[in-house]
This record gives structure tokens, sequence and C-alpha cells, in this order.
């Protein structure tokens, strides 16, 4: 393809996307005239609470220097809240010069969309966990009742709690916050399906601890060797605190039980005899040291035959059929 072909049809998309950059423009949400600490061009307020949220958050400023405002509008057209709320906040300069300690609160009820815009320097202080959290427990209920005074009233009190220095307390009625462990154990298989892999899981580490205490020589090894299947693999069976429970009884019987099988006269005779000869049964298993099993040829005829310490560099090939 020459250059000629390629020409026009790179001015053509970039007039496309310029036409549609233009369009967007066009149709963005104009940025509302700062008149006060609370614009409600949405017009949800009543002017008894418009007229005391602005008055809450002069005080605020007059013992912080943190500049909160709330600004209402009907619809942002397709426009994301974040977006807008973050043009809003530039073009409204929220906060002191160097100190960037302005909140933005932007309420959209036809979009039914809310945003809590943070400056930099107060992101510290209004984290955006805690943004969030205000947003859900105390704008969202009101918001639902249809009770816009109610929810940005606690919503800004709520603000204006953290940026004073104090702590967001759990609003009246909220059920008790759940632990991560609570958490989790929602999370579970139903029982069904927890028993069925609790039978597999226990089963295979039952096994291998059971060999672990009456098998002379291993025995240690594979006590050491199971921990972390004891600590994890209980945990989709039983929760988190139950595999805890199976941990701490796992790491205290398997030692018990150990020094009682070990004081048995059968145990002592193959522990002796694994020691001599590497060799033994014991409980009509054949268990063989580490370092004396496995010597037996291959029964291939190669004579012998050993690698003479090369490499593979990465070459050859591969196929499919």
């Amino acid at each position: 393809m020459t250059t000629r072909a390629v020409a026009p049809r790179a001015l053509a998309a970039l007039a496309a996307c310029t036409l549609a950059l233009l369009a967007a423009l066009a149709w963005a949400v104009d940025v509302p005239y700062l008149s006060g600490r609370v614009v409600d061009d949405a017009e949800i307020l009543s002017p008894a609470a418009r007229e005391r949220i602005a008055q809450s958050l002069k005080a605020l400023e007059d013992r912080t220097t943190h500049q909160v405002a709330v600004l209402t509008v009907p619809t942002l057209d397709g426009e994301s809240v974040e977006d807008f709320a973050g043009r809003v906040f530039e073009a409204w300069k929220l906060g002191q010069k160097g100190r960037d300690n302005g909140v933005l609160v932007v309420v959209v009820p036809q979009d039914r969309r809310m945003r809590i815009e943070v400056g930099y320097g107060l992101e510290g202080t209004l984290t955006d966990a805690q943004a969030a959290r205000i947003i859900r427990e105390r704008m969202t209920p009101a918001f639902r009742e249809g009770d816009y005074d109610r929810g940005i009233g606690e919503g800004v009190a709520a603000i204006a709690t953290l940026l004073d220095g104090g702590a967001l307390p759990t609003p009246a009625g909220a059920p008790p916050a759940q632990s991560a462990f609570d958490a989790f154990e929602e999370d579970l298989p139903p029982w069904p399906m927890r028993i069925l892999l609790g039978a597999f899981i226990f089963g295979v580490i039952g096994l291998f601890t059971f060999l672990g205490v009456v098998t002379p020589g291993m025995g240690w090894f594979l006590y050491f060797f199971l921990i972390p299947f004891w600590a994890m693999f209980p945990i989709i069976v039983v929760g988190v605190k139950g595999a805890l429970a199976c941990l701490a009884t796992y790491l205290v019987a398997f030692p018990i039980a150990k020094l009682v099988v070990s004081r048995r006269p059968e145990y002592a005779k193959a522990a002796a005899e694994l020691r001599r000869t590497g060799r033994t049964t014991y409980g009509g298993m054949v268990i063989t040291s580490g370092g004396r099993s496995g010597s037996s040829s291959s029964g291939s005829s190669g004579g012998g035959f050993s690698g003479g310490g090369g490499s593979s560099g990465g070459g050859g090939a591969s196929g499919s059929w």
C-alpha cells in the first residue's frame, strides 16, 4: 500500500476522532458557578437544610481552614460522576493553595450517583475507605428513602468529624462489623460438598499422619512435613478457626502418640533392625531407610551407562499428530 493511499485514511480517522471529542465536550455538563458552600442546582434540599449545612461548613472552615462544598445537579447526561467531580473541583479550586485541603460532595439524583472528591492534602485524613463508608452508611440509606436533607446533612457531618480529627462512629442500628474469620466462613462451600472434601482431605493427611506415628525412622520427618497440610487443607472444610484447632491438636497429639507407640517392644525391635540392616517389617509394612533403599539394578542392559555432565542449550524440535 502506497503512502498516498494511507494518508487520506489517516486524515479521515483523525477527523472522526476530533469530531467525537468536540461532540463529547459539547454535551458535557457545564460546571456550575460557585455561589456558596452549598450549590443545589437539582433543588433537592429544603431551604432550612441548605442554610444549616452551609453554616456548619463555614464553622468547619473557620476552625480548620478546610473547605468543603456540596453540589447537586439533576443529571450528568452520561458523563461519569468521577470525571464531573474532578472538573468541578479543578474549576472551583477548593482548599488553600499549597495545602490542597478541599472536599467536594456531588449528588446527582436522576442518575442516582454521588461522589466525595478529596483534595491531595486531606487524603490521609479522609481516606478512600472512609469516604466510601460515609456514602454507604450515612448517605445511601437516606437517599433510598428520598430524604436528601438527612443524607447530605449526615454525610457532611461525618466528613466534618473526620476533618476535626475525630473518629467515624458506627451508625445506630448498624449490624456489628464482621471479623475476617466470619467473612471467610461465609464463602465456604455448602456442607454436602464440605463433607466430601473432608473425607478426602482428612483421609489422605490422616493416613500419612498414622504412618508417621507408627513408622520408625521417617516418623519425625513426616511430623514436620505434614504441618503445612494440617494448617491449610482443613480451612475449606471447617473454616479458619476449625483449621487452627486441627493444627493445634495435630502439633500436640502426634508427639504424644509417637511417644506411646515408641515404647512398645515391637516398635523398639523394628527401629533397632532398621538401624542395623536398613530394612525391617512392622505391622505388615516393609520399611527401608532412605540411605539403603533403591540400590538394586533397574533391569536395563546399558552396562552402567551414565551421562558425562553435559547440558542442553534449548535446541531441538517438538511436534504433534
